[in-house]
């Protein structure tokens, strides 16, 4: 039996997408009346076969009754607007998650931070130059990194997490820890977002130690763990692998408040990386926000070679900008305002586009 899945495609910008979907001629991504699309890639899975044709909207009638059924699903999904769940967030705009490491071995920024003064004086300045939500984290899942113990943890980032609201009252605090006690300690002091790189799949305890809260959460994708995660990660079929993860994942926790994130380099070699970046619209039909970190990763470095620098910010600014021009609403980063002025600039350009 073929499994089928649906990604919007053929995207329409600022005038030009009002007016088509005034028309009716294409539909708004996500509620966002700035960003359409007309046509569709159909994807059918049948065991380790798959088939993709694309279509305009007005064709959907000519599919056979099981895939018409399901793309008709996936397109109310596809254009419905994302509910705001999280503290000052708006899906309809980018928002930017400025990265707080709190480690001595994250693999761009480990120790740069770790003492408190830095620690404040950094996320003031992350959230000055536009940073919506600060991920906070104490221990460093780097490709090769090692398991931290929870006490260790906790003790690395307990001071920021348990001022954090008294000075940033509207900002969105996210932590970043695979330990449901580092969750439940961090969820007291207010936190509004956690963001496990395991899929909630490290601690068994997590899901059902935070029922209780109602707290929303990311549901992030990674092959393996940090320590083997790169040795030779393989798939049937990057893209839907990941999507059938998510659907898995989402009824497991069971909730609406998700954010989705494929995990770029988790697990990935630079060919899923770059499957997973340029069809990322297909996750949009899973219904849920997207949340990418792109910001300094290894594929960039694959990719520009001689070219390569130690921040990366072109190639990371460069994957950002056409994460953006396929709606994803959320981007983890290192260099906040860098990221902020591309997106100005690009939605300035976008706004004004016309064919």
């Amino acid at each position: 039996m073929n499994k089928y899945y649906t990604r919007a495609c053929n995207f329409y910008y600022g005038i030009d997408a009002k007016k088509l979907i005034k028309k009716k001629i294409a539909l708004p991504l996500c509620g966002n009346k700035n960003l359409a699309f007309d046509k569709i890639e159909v994807i059918a899975r049948k065991k380790n076969k798959v088939i993709s044709k694309t279509i305009s909207l007005k064709k959907i009638h000519t599919l056979n009754t099981s895939c018409r059924k399901k793309v008709k699903q996936d397109l109310k999904k596809i254009v419905m607007k994302r509910k705001n769940f999280l503290n000052n967030i708006n899906f309809l705009e980018p928002s930017i998650m400025g990265i707080l490491n709190l480690t001595p071995d994250s693999f761009s920024d480990g120790g740069k931070f770790n003492k408190q003064r830095k620690a404040k004086n950094h996320i003031y300045h992350m959230i000055k130059a536009g940073a919506k939500i600060i991920d906070v984290g104490g221990e460093s899942t780097r490709p090769g990194s090692q398991t931290v113990l929870t006490n260790m943890e906790w003790k690395r980032i307990e001071n920021i997490v348990k001022n954090f609201k008294k000075k940033y009252k509207k900002t969105c605090l996210s932590i970043d820890t695979r330990k449901s006690e580092v969750m439940i300690k961090a969820v007291k002091y207010r936190a509004d977002l956690i963001n496990d790189v395991s899929g909630f799949n490290y601690d068994s305890q997590s899901l059902s130690r935070l029922k209780r809260y109602n707290i929303a959460k990311v549901l992030h994708h990674m092959q393996g763990t940090p320590s083997t995660m790169q040795k030779n990660p393989k798939y049937k079929n990057v893209l839907l692998d990941i999507y059938d993860f998510f659907e898995k994942g989402i009824k497991k926790i069971h909730e609406k408040k998700i954010v989705i994130d494929p995990g770029i380099g988790f697990g990935k070699n630079l060919k899923h990386n770059l499957t997973l970046i340029s069809k990322i619209s297909l996750f949009h039909s899973l219904g849920f926000p997207i949340l990418i970190g792109t910001s300094r990763k290894r594929f960039i470095s694959q990719i520009s070679g001689v070219n390569d620098s130690k921040e990366r910010i072109g190639g990371t600014v460069a994957s950002i900008l056409f994460l953006l021009s396929q709606g994803v609403q959320i981007f983890r980063v290192h260099n906040v305002n860098e990221v902020k002025q591309g997106i100005l600039v690009f939605r300035k350009i976008l706004s004004n586009f016309k064919n």
